[in-house]
Order: C-alpha cells, then sequence, then structure tokens
C-alpha cells in the first residue's frame, strides 16, 4: 500500500538560495538509510551577486552527503582539501564519518546558464561506519549506468536495482536513480529492497486513478508494486532500501547516539573539525541550542 505521501516544504540554505525541504518528516523520518532531501531550483533569474547563493563551510558527522546536478554547476571544498566542480549527471558523494567541512559556492556567474537545479541528499551510515574516516568521490556520467526502453530513460546514481549495478561506493544496501519518462509511459518501483519512494522532480503521474504533481514524495511498503503512469512528461528520483534503525539528526549532524551529538556541536564550536583548507576564512557558527524548532539543516 501507499504508505504515505510527503509534500516538499520551503525551506532556506543561505541568504539567496532556497530549496524544497521532503526529508527529513516529522511523520517518516527516513526511507532505508536516506534520511534527508533537498531539490533547489530550478533557479533561472540572474542573481546579483551570485555569490548570496553560497553555503559557507558547515559540518557534517554519521552521513554521506550525495549532492547531484540537472543544470549549472557548483564548486564543492571540503576539509581534506578537494576542490571539485561538479556538473549535470555526476554524483559527488561526500562522507562524513566522524566528521568534516565543506562549502558550496557558486563562484562562476556561468552556474545560472541553462538554469541551476540540484539534488542533495544525505545517506545515513551504518553504526559500525559512524566514525570512519571522512573522504570523498566524483563520479562522472560516464561511469553511471543508464538504462532505456520504450518510453523510459533511467541512470543509476547509486547502489542497484533492476538488474543494474552503480559503481557508487556506498556503505549499506540501497538505491537511487533519476527516471525520465514520456507521457503515457509506465513504471514500477524495484522490488528488491524493503523501503522505496519517489519524488515528483517535475510533471505528474497517476497511481490507482490518483495523480500526483511535482513536488510530492510517495513512499510504499515491501510487496506492494505499483504502476506508475505519466501523466506528461516527468522527472522522478526513486530512492530507497534496507533502513538502519533509529537515527538523531540535529542541524547537520546525524547519529545513532545523542550524546555523540552533543560531542559534535562542541567540536564544531571548539575547532576541533577542520574548515577546508582553500575555504576557511568564514563558515557558519552553531545554531543557538535552545532554538525551537530545531535549526534546518544546510546541505
Amino acid at each position: 500500500m501507499l504508505d504515505i505521501v510527503i509534500e516538499a516544504r520551503n525551506a532556506a540554505i543561505s541568504r539567496d538560495m532556497k530549496v524544497k525541504r521532503i526529508l527529513p518528516f516529522r511523520l517518516r523520518r527516513m526511507v532505508g538509510p536516506f534520511i534527508f532531501l533537498d531539490h533547489a531550483g530550478p533557479i533561472t533569474d540572474a542573481i546579483a551577486p551570485v555569490s548570496g547563493m553560497d553555503v559557507l563551510p558547515h559540518p557534517h558527522i554519521g552521513l554521506s552527503t550525495v549532492s547531484y546536478l540537472f543544470g549549472g554547476k557548483v564548486t564543492h571544498r571540503d576539509s581534506l582539501g578537494v576542490e571539485q566542480v561538479i556538473l549535470p549527471g555526476e554524483v559527488n558523494w561526500m562522507t562524513a564519518g566522524r566528521g568534516i567541512a565543506h562549502s558550496e559556492r557558486f563562484e562562476d556567474p556561468s552556474a545560472l546558464a541553462g538554469g541551476l537545479e540540484m539534488i542533495q541528499t544525505w545517506v545515513a551510515l551504518p553504526e559500525k561506519n559512524e566514525e570512519d574516516a571522512p573522504g570523498f568521490d566524483n563520479y562522472t556520467p560516464d561511469r553511471l549506468p543508464v538504462f532505456t526502453d520504450t518510453g523510459v530513460w533511467m541512470r543509476l546514481i547509486a547502489g542497484n536495482a533492476y538488474g543494474l549495478q552503480s559503481n557508487v561506493k556506498t556503505h549499506s544496501p540501497l538505491f537511487y536513480l533519476h527516471v525520465e519518462l514520456q507521457q503515457g509511459a509506465r513504471f514500477g518501483l524495484p522490488k528488491e529492497h524493503r523501503e522505496r519512494g519517489f519524488y515528483i522532480v517535475r510533471g505528474s503521474i497517476s497511481l490507482s486513478g490518483v495523480t500526483y504533481s511535482q513536488g510530492k514524495m510517495l513512499v510504499f511498503s515491501k510487496g506492494v508494486d505499483p504502476v506508475i503512469v505519466a501523466e506528461e512528461k516527468t522527472t522522478l528520483l526513486l530512492l530507497g532500501g534496507e533502513p538502519l534503525g533509529e537515527r538523531f539528526i540535529w542541524w547537520n549532524f546525524v547519529s545513532s547516539r545523542k550524546e555523540r551529538i552533543e560531542q559534535a556541536k562542541e567540536d564544531w564550536k571548539q575547532g576541533r573539525i577542520i574548515l577546508p583548507p582553500n575555504d576557511n576564512k568564514v563558515f557558519i557558527p552553531l545554531p543557538d541550542d535552545k532554538s525551537k524548532p530545531a535549526p534546518e539543516p544546510l546541505s
């Protein structure tokens, strides 16, 4: 059965960068290991200066951030000294582990050329990997499996689904796909994972006679095999996998232990999480612990 329909909420991750936030949701914190989903854009109008969209250096623990672009470009810098411009169709997979800081900058005015549109998800780490050393990988589109059928195009961003296996390094069983459907195309979810859902990036689909439009995420029970029909040209993100158990989330920190999040707060305040060496002049301070509701996460 259809477990829940999640409606995207508006949030801001920098002065001029507004996003649609889907996960976490109060009635559904995670889908498989995915604990966070933001959709930025599309932004087509010139913003002056473009730096107003920058997300300044900020910390993470206990998760992997996964950035995927439909359009534009973003410069990533992190504590490891990595500097990577991500382009459409590429995957930036940054594993925070025991702690990392990173920034996302829009330094090139051409970042908005053709429209900037980005998806960022967070994948919680299994308990045994929560304190791993941080790491970063960029995967170009030619390294990601693509499948086509009548009215269907899909790219496997990470994990395994429909007999495809991605080269992207993950820490637990999951799937993450970019799917393009032509009007009238029929599509189903992969069956090999316990928790499954899809987010409608643009367009609309019908399911059992009910129409759902962009900005909604639908989550399903295992054993349910919905038939998704594209009402128009539609872009979907499919994701899910095996659940990891309870996770706590505060600001940009995710952990299986509340006390570990308290430690991360203190580590950031005391400067024990290193700033990116090539972006260390400014950073986002720890939000007020007493703020209600809890501070909005940053990407």
